[in-house]
């Protein structure tokens, strides 16, 4: 599928959702379950919620949660999803374009799982602005794409940052956080329609030092 680049942000997930299932898998991202679920719960922020199974854990875990995304079709989606589980009240969702407007207030976690986009999208400068949102002793969690699944719209040759590379791409100080993992992490993944494929995360969890 040939996605142009400069198209609209809102109308290419508009899109996207809308040709979507509502359904979900019920699971949450494989590295938002290995790093939070031994942490203590607080307030949590999600950056692209999507269908919203991450959020729905999050409060099944204890955590205050707000939910974000650009399209309002994947937010009915969550909400739904929210609603079939009994958490309905337990989250804010809303919607925000990232690059506009950025959610209040401070939190004890941020999760950005592959908030990437083939479109014009400034994440890297996002991501920063999450991390000065994370209070003392939170988690900044972010995990991309580090392998193209054979079922992804992007070229087969795409070469991903390193580890190293997108920790320096968000421009933090070092010294304001512990490294937990800045590495790449493999996995066994599913696609959109079933497919299996062995597939590479960047995953990168800091915690603010106090």
């Amino acid at each position: 599928m040939k996605i142009d680049p400069k198209m609209d942000p809102t109308e290419f997930w508009q899109q996207h959702y809308e040709k979507a299932s509502p359904e979900t898998s019920g699971r949450p991202s494989a590295v938002l379950e290995r790093f939070v679920k031994d942490r203590p719960s607080g307030n949590a922020l999600e950056l692209g919620c999507g269908k919203g199974d991450d959020a729905v854990w999050l409060v099944k875990q204890g955590w205050n949660v707000t939910a974000i995304d650009l399209s309002e079709t994947a937010l009915e989606y969550a909400r739904a999803n929210a609603a079939r589980n009994g958490v309905a009240d337990k989250i804010t969702f809303a919607a925000h374009d990232l690059m506009a407007s950025f959610p209040d207030g401070q939190f004890d976690l941020i999760t950005a799982q592959f908030l990437e986009s083939p479109v014009v999208f400034e994440r890297d400068a996002i991501l920063n602005t999450a991390a000065r949102r994370v209070l003392a002793g939170g988690m900044l969690l972010i995990a991309s794409h580090g392998s193209v699944p054979s079922w992804s719209w992007d070229y087969p040759d795409k070469v991903y940052p390193t580890p190293a590379e997108a920790f320096d791409n968000l421009n933090l100080d070092p010294s304001d956080w512990n490294r937990i993992c800045v590495d790449n992490i493999d996995r066994m993944a599913t696609g959109p329609k079933g497919e299996k494929g062995m597939v590479t995360d960047t995953v990168i969890a800091l915690e603010r030092k106090a």
